[in-house]
C-alpha cells in the first residue's frame, strides 16, 4: 500500500493526543493530576492540537475533502465512521476536562467522572482507527488481531512518554512513574515485535488461482498486463518495498521506538534534576520519530489482494 504522508500524520499524531488524553483522565479520576495552571495548559494544548491536527490531515487523503462530514453518518456499519463520531464527541469531555483543571482548580461538578469518560472515549477512538485497518479482509496482512493491539499500545506508549516529558519540566519524576513507562514500552514492543513475526509466518491466504477460479485448470499465469502505463490501483495498492530497505527500517523503529526510550528511563531511576527532563524528551521525540517509521512500514508492507490480478502470484496473511 501506498504510505501517503497525510495518513501516517493522521494515526501518529492523534494516536499520541488519544494516549496523552487517555492518561490525563485517568491520573485526574485518580487524583493524581497537580492544579499546575501551566502544566495543565501545556499538557491539554499538546493533546488536543495533535488530535485536532490529525483529523484534519486525513481529510488530505480524500477525494473530496469538503464532503467528509458524510463520513459520520454510517456509523451503523463503517468503523471509520464510528471513529469520526467518537472524535467529535470526545471534545466536549476534553473542554470540560481542560476548564475544570486550568480555569476552575479541578472545582467543576462531577470533574472526575468527565476525567474518566474522557479516557475511555479516547482509548475508544484510538481502536476505530485501529479496526479501520484491521476489518480489510481484502489487506490480509492488516486483517488480524496484532493491529489493534499495536495501534492502542503505541498510543498510550507516546502519550505517555509526552506526558512525563513534560511533567519533568515541573516537578520530579516518582518512581513508580518510570516503571510505569517502561512497562508501557515493552509491552508496545512487544505487540510490534507479535505483529511483525505473525505477518512473517502467515500462510498464503489467496492466489492467482484462487482469485480468478482457474485453479482446477492448472497454474495461472498473466497473459498480458491489464494496462500499458502506470494507473490508480498500481499507485495505491502496488506500492513496494525492497526487503532488504525494509528489515533496515525496522532495526531503526526498533532502536528508536523501544531502545532509547527504554534506555532512557532506565537511566532516570539514577539520574536527577536537569538529567532526568534530558532523558524525557529525548525519550519522546526518539520514541515518535520511531512510531512514525513504524507506521511507514506498515502501510509500505501491506498486500492488497488486487495485486494478483497484476501479476503476483500469492498473498500472505
Amino acid at each position: 500500500m501506498h504510505p501517503a504522508a497525510s495518513i501516517i500524520l493522521f494515526t501518529t499524531a492523534s494516536g499520541l493526543g488519544y494516549g496523552l488524553l487517555f492518561v490525563l483522565g485517568i491520573a485526574a479520576a485518580c487524583g493524581l493530576l497537580p492544579p499546575n495552571t501551566l502544566f495543565g495548559v501545556l499538557t491539554i494544548a499538546l493533546a488536543l492540537g495533535t488530535v485536532s491536527i490529525g483529523l484534519l490531515s486525513s481529510t488530505f487523503h480524500l477525494g473530496h475533502p469538503e464532503r467528509a462530514w458524510r463520513a459520520v453518518t454510517q456509523w451503523r456499519s463503517s468503523w471509520l465512521s464510528r471513529e469520526g463520531v467518537l472524535a467529535i464527541l470526545v471534545y466536549g469531555p476534553a473542554f470540560y476536562f481542560g476548564a475544570g483543571w486550568i480555569l476552575f482548580d479541578q472545582e467543576l461538578y462531577a470533574w472526575r467522572a468527565i476525567s474518566f469518560t474522557l479516557a475511555v472515549g479516547a482509548i475508544a477512538t484510538v481502536f476505530c482507527t485501529a479496526m479501520i485497518y484491521a476489518s480489510l479482509k481484502s489487506i490480509p496482512r492488516w486483517n488480524n488481531q496484532w493491529v489493534s493491539a499495536v495501534y492502542l499500545s503505541l498510543s498510550l506508549m507516546t502519550g505517555a512518554l509526552w506526558f512525563v516529558a513534560i511533567w519533568a519540566f515541573f516537578f520530579p519524576v516518582p518512581t513508580a512513574l518510570t516503571t510505569i513507562l517502561l512497562v508501557l514500552i515493552i509491552v508496545a514492543y512487544a505487540c510490534k515485535y507479535c505483529y511483525w513475526r505473525y505477518i512473517e509466518n502467515a500462510p498464503v491466504v489467496s492466489t492467482a488461482e484462487s482469485a480468478t477460479g482457474l485453479g482446477s485448470k492448472g497454474k495461472t499465469r498473466l497473459l498480458e498486463p491489464p494496462h500499458t502505463g502506470r494507473n490508480y490501483l498500481l499507485e495505491e495498492m502496488g506500492y513496494k518495498v525492497a526487503r532488504k530497505h525494509a528489515n533496515k527500517l525496522r532495526v531503526i523503529c526498533m532502536f528508536s521506538a523501544f531502545g532509547v526510550p527504554i534506555a532512557c528511563y532506565v537511566f532516570i531511576y539514577f539520574a536527577d534534576g536537569y538529567y532526568v527532563t534530558v532523558l524525557a524528551v529525548t525519550a519522546a521525540v526518539l520514541g515518535q520519530v520511531g512510531v512514525t517509521i513504524e507506521r511507514w512500514l506498515f502501510f509500505a508492507e501491506a498486500e492488497h489482494v488486487v495485486m494478483l490480478y497484476y501479476g503476483k502470484d500469492q498473498i500472505h496473511g
